[in-house]
């Protein structure tokens, strides 16, 4: 069965960096675009990033441009998410989630298949 498995949360000061791995199973990654959405306590589900399944082009939420980077290893089944220059606003649990349903890479309906989130925490 298709599973999405995150890994790499945790708590950093800010400034800090993280990585998350996203390791897929049940599936040929090489064919999906891979999407990392977050969400904090009291807000709603809010798209990161996602990477395309072809060339690789990638997508960021303006809040994170500049500062993470998404990248896939079709080889290893995995999509990473590295995130440095944490802020206490980037403080959520983090999905990664495939691409199913249509080209809205920033509307989570467009997914079908998530993972179970991984925490980071970003404090003082």
């Amino acid at each position: 069965q298709v599973q999405l498995v995150e890994s790499g949360g945790g708590s950093v000061q800010p400034g800090g960096s993280l990585r998350l791995s996203c390791a897929a199973s049940g599936f040929t990654l090489k064919y999906y675009a891979i999407g990392w959405f977050r969400q904090a306590p009291g807000k709603e589900r809010e798209a990161v990033s996602c990477i395309t399944a072809d060339v690789g082009v990638t997508y960021y939420a303006d809040s994170v441009k500049g500062r993470f980077t998404i990248s896939r290893d079709n080889a290893e089944n995995t999509v990473y998410l590295q995130m440095n220059s944490l802020k206490p606003e980037d403080t959520a649990v983090y999905y990664c989630a495939r691409l199913t349903y249509g080209p809205n890479w920033d509307d989570w309906r467009d997914y079908d298949h998530w993972g179970q989130g991984t925490q980071v925490t970003v404090s003082s």
